[in-house]
């Protein structure tokens, strides 16, 4: 998974665990999801010499040795991973110090600090196929007796001119499972010794489900 774009300073791979709440120090409720934040190892360094661009690939989770193909347990065993330590995600984030990183090497929760405001991109849930009404907050005809417009989508357009639905009308169809990015969140808390972040608020994704955080990019 690639992760284009502007060029970052800090990045990791998470596993959303689930939401909970703690207290600040005066006594407000936060309302925070827990991430577990690696380790990450480094499987690659990309450098503008030898690739035209400046970046990290990352390993994240564990896989059985037999559900790894050979051109990727090459890959992965150059970094130093064994068979018991192979990594099931592999994720590429553009920095400019890519260099400064070596192969091997892990990446932990405290890459990033209390107080840090980043961006956490995951995959939202899938609803699969809903109607106009869930999927676009459209409103319901009437339900009277009579009435053939109870929760369709209502008009379709013009008679003869444009005599077509227009691109873009809001129908129903399938919902979720798409790329969303939460922008400008807080870091509230990082625990080392259990190796999760606590972030201000919501992320996309269900729980177990794979997350990105990097910097925040209007920070």
């Amino acid at each position: 998974m690639n992760e284009g774009g502007n060029t970052m300073k800090k990045a990791i791979m998470a596993k959303k665990l689930g939401m909970t709440q703690v207290f600040n120090e005066q006594g407000m409720q936060i309302p925070v999801t827990v991430l577990e934040a690696g380790p990450c190892v480094i499987t690659q360094v990309k450098t503008e010499e030898k690739d035209g661009y400046s970046a990290v690939q990352v390993g994240f989770g564990v896989v059985k040795a037999r559900k790894v193909t050979k051109p990727l347990k090459g890959h992965l065993e150059k970094s130093g991973l064994t068979e018991e330590n192979y990594k099931k995600f592999l994720s590429e984030f553009r920095i400019d110090n890519a260099s400064e990183y070596l192969v091997g090497s892990e990446i932990k929760a405290d890459i990033f600090s209390e107080g840090d405001i980043v961006d956490v991109t995951g995959t939202s849930k899938g609803k699969g196929f809903q109607g106009s009404i869930k999927r676009h907050n459209q409103h319901r005809g009437p339900m009277s007796h009579g009435s053939k417009s109870h929760r369709v989508s209502g008009s379709m357009g013009a008679n003869t001119s444009p005599g077509r639905v227009r691109k873009g009308k809001k129908l129903p169809g399938h919902m979720g499972s798409v790329t969303i990015t939460v922008q400008s969140l807080e870091v509230v808390r990082i625990d080392m010794e259990k190796n999760v972040i606590l972030i201000k608020g919501a992320v996309p994704g269900a729980v177990n489900s794979i997350v990105t955080l990097r910097n925040a990019v209007k920070a």
